[in-house]
């Protein structure tokens, strides 16, 4: 598929947006704050699946990369991460399938009010995320694991934005790992999830290729430079960044949710 209409000044700015994305999304998650938006705004004639598979198809090679530098630098903790990246492949797969039939109007109306809750959880929990202390056993996290990349795996093929972050609270909430070996195991899972929505979006003609492809390159560029100083400044630099990702995908979740029907009301 291609897009008509794509000077050079937009395309470029999709490509700033991209780097922006993979640069945040490689240390925290919530790359979908900034090239979700980015492409919704500059090319609203396109469809809402196809620029959602692309984005997917921008984003995968950021989070591969992302995946692979914290594997080298961090023990990734596999005997949760395995069953979660199975089962999200299901559920992405099942999710892009089925925002491709149904409106997301309701999941919008929610988002905000589930990150309020995720950023005052994070916030005063200080000692969240600083120390890796798993406190399942082994059979626990492979179950409750599955059923984290189910449910994350679903929201993420279904809608998007946050899905990294949502990821790496959940491996602290519920396994007790730091934010570094949370974040290194939300980049497999995530890598899942995006594969798993392209499977579904690429054959159904919902991904603009030559796009996505310029716009891997910055993704990519921004992975390498946030997955180095996430390693290189260690969790407690990730939960500020966390915390900050969050605070703005409430603004922006909110503001994409609520504005039109307050506009509304209001004009």
């Amino acid at each position: 598929m291609f897009v008509e209409n794509l000077d050079l000044l937009m395309l470029l700015a999709l490509c700033l947006a991209a780097f922006a994305a993979g640069l945040i999304d490689a240390m925290v998650g919530g790359g979908g704050l900034i090239q979700v938006p980015a492409l919704f705004g500059l090319l609203p004639s396109q469809g809402h699946a196809t620029l959602l598979g692309t984005n997917k198809l921008s984003s995968v090679v950021g989070t591969s990369f992302a995946a692979y530098k914290y594997a080298k630098a961090i023990q990734v903790p596999w005997n949760a991460v395995l069953p979660a990246t199975a089962m999200a492949l299901v559920g992405a797969y099942a999710g892009a399938y089925v925002v491709t039939q149904i409106s997301t109007e309701t999941l919008r109306l929610f988002l905000p009010l589930l990150l309020v809750a995720v950023a005052i959880y994070t916030f005063f929990r200080k000692d969240l995320g600083g120390v890796h202390a798993p406190k399942l056993s082994k059979r626990r996290e492979q179950l409750i694991g599955a059923f984290v990349g189910l449910i994350i795996g679903f929201y993420d093929g279904f809608f998007g934005p946050g899905t990294g972050s949502f990821l790496l609270v959940a491996f602290v909430v519920f396994f007790g790992f730091d934010f570094l070996a949370a974040t290194a195991g939300a980049k497999v899972v995530n890598i899942a999830c995006n594969l798993a929505s392209l499977a579904w979006f690429a054959p159904a003609g919902h991904v603009i290729v030559s796009l996505g492809l310029a716009m891997a390159i910055f993704n990519l560029a921004g992975a390498r430079v946030g997955a180095s100083l996430a390693i290189r400044k260690g969790a407690g630099f990730v939960r500020k960044v966390l915390l900050a990702v969050v605070f703005f995908l409430i603004l922006r979740t909110s503001y994409d949710s609520y504005w039109p029907y307050l506009s509304t009301w209001l004009f």
